[in-house]
Order: C-alpha cells, then sequence, then structure tokens
C-alpha cells in the first residue's frame, strides 16, 4: 500500500519515538522534527478560564426531604382525603454546587458562564488559576439559550480570545477546558462531532455543538477552543450513561450564541426575543425534486401568521427562506435561532426563494405578544381544565399552558406549566381559539394529545 508523504513522516516519528529508552521520558523532537504539543496554547488561554462555585437554597418536597412521594399523585390524595397541598409544605434545602466560566471581558471583569450553574445561587465565589477567590454578582442570567453573564472586581485578569463559530466544521479539532468533579483546569481533547444539534433541551434555543472531547459534571461553563487558543464554544451538556459520566458525547453553546447573549444582557439586563411569525419545514430532498430546487437547504414557509412581521414584509406560504442578514439558512432550526437571538424593533434581512426567483424583502422583528392571541387567558373550555392558564404557543405550535393552579382540576388532570396542547380527540390544534374550537365540538370527554419536552403523551379528561 502506498503511504502518503504525512503518514510516512508519522510512522518515521513514531519509530524513532518507540526505540528511545523508556526511563527518558519522550523527547521534545525527534531529529530537526519537533513533537507537536498544545502545551504552549493551553498555557496561554488556561487564566481565562475560572472556577465558580456556589452556595444557595432550593425549596423541595417529597422523598428527598423526608415525606412520602405518593402523597405528591393528585389522585392518592384524593382517595385517601389527604390534605391539599401535596406532601406538606415546601422546606428550603441548602446546597452548594460547581462549575467553571470564561473570562469575556479582563478589564470589566466580566465572565460567561451557564445559566443553570448558577441557578437559586445567593453566593457565588470565582476562583482564578493564580487562587484567588473573587466574589460575583450576577449581571444577567438567560434561561432559553443557558447563558449568564457574572462581575468581579476587574484587576490583573486574563480575557480568551473569541473565535467564530459560525466557521466551524465537522472534524474540527477541539479542546475542552474547566473543572470537572472539582478537578480544577483539567484539559481534554477531541473533535467537532457534529454541529446545530438539538433535541437536547427542547424548552431552550438549541443549536448546540456536539464534540467527544470529555465533558463531565463540573465542566458546565467552561471553554471549549480551537487549536488557535479561541474559543468557540460554551461547554453546557452531556448524554450520559447510567453511571452519569462521559460516553464520548458532549455540547457546547456556540459563542457567537454566548456573545450575542451577553451583548443583550449587559445592554438591557435581559434578553427580549422578537417573532417572526411563520411555521416552516425542512427542504428535503423530495421537497427539493419537487419544487425544482438544486440547493436541499433552507426552510420552507408552510404558514404565515396573520399580522405578524414576516406577513407585514410579505413572506408567504411556498417561499424558502435562506438567508437571514446575509446568514444562511440551511434549516428551520438555524432560523429559528437567528431569529430568536434578535429583539423586538430589529430590522432583518430576509432573502427566499419564491416560485424559483430569489427575493429579498426587509421585516421588522415584532413582540410576540402582538402577534398572539392577546394576553394569557383562563378560558372556561372545559371544567377538567380550570385553573390553567392557557395561551398561544409561538409560531402556531399549540396551545401553550403557562401556569396551573395547585390542586386544580387541570392540575389534577395531570397538565403541567409548559405543555403545550396539539391535538383535542384526535384532531390537530395550532393555537388557543382552535382549541376552544375543538374542545366545543365534543359532546362527551376530551383526550388531550400534549408535547411535554421531547416527550408527546395522552391526556383523558372527564
Amino acid at each position: 500500500m502506498k503511504r502518503t508523504p504525512a503518514l510516512a513522516v508519522l510512522s518515521i516519528l513514531l519509530g524513532s519515538i518507540a526505540a528511545v529508552d523508556a526511563q527518558a521520558g519522550v523527547p521534545p523532537a525527534v531529529g530537526d522534527a519537533q513533537l507537536p504539543s498544545l502545551s504552549p496554547m493551553i498555557k496561554r488561554v488556561s487564566p481565562a478560564i475560572v472556577n465558580v462555585a456556589t452556595r444557595g437554597t432550593i425549596k423541595q418536597r417529597g422523598e428527598a426531604s423526608g415525606q412520602n412521594p405518593l402523597l405528591e399523585d393528585p389522585f392518592f390524595r384524593r382517595f385517601f382525603n389527604a390534605p391539599p397541598g401535596g406532601g406538606g409544605a415546601p422546606r428550603d434545602r441548602p446546597f452548594q454546587s460547581a462549575g467553571s466560566g470564561v473570562i469575556f471581558d479582563a478589564k470589566s471583569g466580566y465572565i460567561v458562564t451557564n445559566a443553570h450553574v448558577i441557578e437559586n445561587a445567593s453566593e457565588i465565589t470565582v476562583t482564578l488559576q493564580d487562587g484567588r477567590d473573587l466574589k460575583a454578582e450576577v449581571v444577567g442570567s438567560d434561561e432559553l439559550s443557558d447563558i449568564a453573564v457574572l462581575k468581579v472586581a476587574s484587576g490583573n485578569l486574563v480575557q480568551m480570545p473569541l473565535g467564530d463559530s459560525s466557521h466551524l466544521e465537522v472534524g474540527d479539532f477541539v479542546v475542552a477546558i474547566g473543572n470537572p468533579f472539582g478537578l480544577q483546569h483539567t484539559v481534554t481533547s477531541g473533535i467537532v462531532s457534529g454541529l446545530s444539534r438539538s433535541g437536547i433541551n427542547p424548552d431552550g434555543i438549541e443549536d448546540f455543538i456536539q464534540t467527544d472531547a470529555s465533558i463531565n459534571p463540573g465542566n458546565s461553563g467552561g471553554a471549549l477552543v480551537n487549536l488557535r487558543g479561541e474559543l468557540i464554544g460554551i461547554n453546557s451538556a452531556i448524554l450520559s450513561g447510567n453511571g452519569g459520566g462521559n460516553i464520548g458525547i458532549g455540547f457546547a453553546i456556540p459563542v457567537n450564541m454566548a456573545h450575542s447573549v451577553m451583548d443583550q444582557l449587559l445592554k438591557y439586563g435581559s434578553v427580549k426575543r422578537g417573532l417572526l411569525g411563520v411555521n416552516t419545514y425542512p427542504v428535503r430532498p423530495d421537497i427539493a425534486q419537487a419544487l425544482g430546487l438544486k440547493d436541499i437547504q433552507g426552510a420552507l414557509v408552510t404558514q404565515v401568521i396573520e399580522g405578524s412581521a414576516a406577513a407585514k414584509a410579505g413572506i408567504q406560504a411556498g417561499d424558502i427562506i435562506t438567508s437571514i442578514n446575509e446568514h444562511p439558512v440551511k434549516s428551520p432550526p438555524e432560523l429559528r435561532n437567528m431569529i430568536q437571538m434578535l429583539r423586538v424593533g430589529d430590522r432583518v434581512n430576509v432573502e427566499l426563494l419564491r416560485d424559483g426567483k430569489p427575493r429579498r424583502l426587509t421585516a421588522l422583528i415584532a413582540d410576540p405578544a402582538a402577534v398572539e392571541s392577546g394576553p394569557a387567558e383562563s378560558p372556561t373550555i372545559h371544567k377538567a381544565l380550570e385553573g390553567a392558564t392557557i395561551a398561544d404557543a409561538p409560531n402556531g405550535a399549540g396551545a401553550l399552558v403557562r401556569d396551573v393552579a395547585a390542586n386544580s382540576p387541570a392540575a389534577q388532570a395531570g397538565l403541567r406549566e409548559n405543555d403545550i396542547i396539539v391535538g383535542v380527540n384526535r384532531a390537530k390544534v395550532a393555537s388557543l381559539a382552535q382549541l376552544r374550537e375543538r374542545a366545543g365540538k365534543a359532546t362527551g370527554s376530551l383526550v388531550l394529545e400534549v408535547r411535554r419536552g421531547t416527550t408527546s403523551l395522552l391526556i383523558p379528561l372527564r
């Protein structure tokens, strides 16, 4: 078999290393060839990665607080005539946890971490690589993107150079740096295993970088860097086996998204997301063939919500959105993420294909409250739904359960906050109005089809 020059050089290097006395260790060079090492880059960027330790209290019920978990079941309480309120009043339980963070702005003392790292924290301590402990305050936190910004006293801090996550490709080498299991400044390496991953946290904004660089508990909020020492992601989540450890599937938030969220938190104190007002579908090969398209990418518009920014801009069902603000749109999740990183009132340039011809439109991003059917309401749709506050879900995805009163008929039926009702008696539901209409036509019991996170379930109502 003929070897490439690179493989030949590698073979020579490996052969030379093997010939070195094991007691002498690996030499810094073999002949004139320097051995590759990530050490110089790691030394340069490590001071920008910090340990984030938190303390606080959380409300707790049930078994963990020493109470019978059966008392949490509303049907059990009704059967045994138990007092309302489940297994008793919630108890405050102290906790402490640790994660990681990255210094984005050394001059101002701004550190980016995950929102879940500092959730419920009343005290946050940041430990630098040189051993200094600094008290941190929360500037802002955004649960949907899982990004939070902390501030510490500036002075002799080192910030991380920022890369451009839009240029990442599957197969790029990356390094994860953080504090897994309390082991400070642990470095692991791997590659980018996938891009634009979703379905990890359906309630959030998902555009994850997947990597096989080992990420474990405590790595959350740490850095994913390229071989140039540039930050390209904030480590956020893992898929793990029964043991809870790393199995080679980790996820990081792209640095471009993290930077955008940080800018809004610093400027406004929150991220107020806007709405374009379209339902979309992937441009699959069969659809591309049917529409005579050469490129199998983009977001096919299947519905335009009346009165939305898209409707006012002239976007129509059947259009294929290909670009937002000159950034290519490859799929509906990418379109959703791009729009949700914009604020209400932003002007956005939309490039699309209509009947195979390119068009360019401008939309003014709208406030979701102005597009939906007004404020959330508690309509008398069905007696079993009493106690539930229901409104339109974004983008015509169904009827969103925004709140469920404790011990109400809706709670006892099994509905939960953030459930999305997508069907009634096998008829699809795209809005609160449709939920009211479908339920009004039912002559007997209702069977709700509900989407809860990544799970679909049926809830019978009597």
